[in-house]
């Protein structure tokens, strides 16, 4: 049985007793009632784990931590997901399953024809929210690296930062497959097993509508930004699939999985 795993903000050090968060103390000793002695795993996001014993002093809650384990779950490519905000709770069900699919990073774009319509303090928190889902997605896949979560922007926007890599809209009427841009041929793609000198992918940014999809200005307005558009097979899929089709895809087509 996998012993529990805990995200921690600050930095951890190897062989060293260490004071959990707040947050980290609360779940373990309240929502999953671990004991003193338990083992758990600690991450800090700066790559690798630490096996660690629960130790209770007072109302504190600390580790002993052990060695670092150099472990990695990570993609050997760069993939952002650009997700047109959806409605209700989708977001956090995107989210979590992008990173489970190993995403590396998740920008939010308030589409024209978003349901959801965020400003202020109530952006903010969703914000905070958002990103604390990436954590737990984390703790529960296995990876020691949390995506990060942009704060919400435009499209517009977004298409005018730099990226060094390719990007590609999902389309239901596009041209291209997806299959095609996929493949090792169609972007720099290198599989696990080629030599560790070989040249990285690119990144690889997928933009995903909301359920309205984009409207007719946001897509003129990504074809003149020189983004691809590409179809994922015969079926229109809904915003919350689309993007982790995709992320599926390219990783079993790059040989990743």
């Amino acid at each position: 049985m996998a012993h529990p795993r805990f995200y921690c903000s600050t930095p951890i050090t190897a062989h060293s007793r260490y004071t959990l968060p707040d947050d980290v103390a609360h779940h373990a000793s309240r929502a999953l009632r671990l004991r003193a002695g338990d083992t758990i795993v600690l991450f800090d996001g700066r790559g690798g784990e630490y096996a660690a014993k629960l130790v209770f002093d007072g109302s504190r809650a600390l580790a002993d931590v052990g060695d670092h384990l150099p472990r990695e779950a990570e993609l050997p490519g760069d993939i952002v997901l650009v997700q047109g905000l959806p409605g209700g709770d989708k977001m956090d069900w995107i989210i979590e399953k992008a990173v489970e699919l190993g995403v590396r990073r998740i920008v939010p774009v308030a589409a024209q024809r978003s349901i959801v319509q965020l400003s202020g303090a109530r952006l903010e928190k969703r914000q905070v929210h958002w990103q604390r889902v990436a954590i737990s997605a984390c703790e529960q896949c296995g990876r020691n690296r949390v995506p990060d979560v942009a704060p919400v922007t435009s499209l517009r926007d977004w298409l005018a930062a730099p990226f060094e890599g390719e990007r590609v809209l999902c389309h239901p009427e596009a041209e291209t497959s997806l299959m095609t841009l996929a493949s090792p041929e169609g972007i720099h793609a290198r599989k696990a097993s080629d030599p560790t000198d070989a040249p990285a992918p690119r990144p690889l940014a997928l933009l995903v509508g909301p359920e309205g999809g984009w409207s007719a200005g946001e897509a003129a307005l990504v074809v003149r930004a020189g983004v691809t558009p590409v179809r994922f097979g015969d079926r229109v899929l809904r915003t919350e699939t689309a993007g982790l089709a995709m992320l599926a895809a390219i990783s079993a087509r790059r040989g990743w999985v």
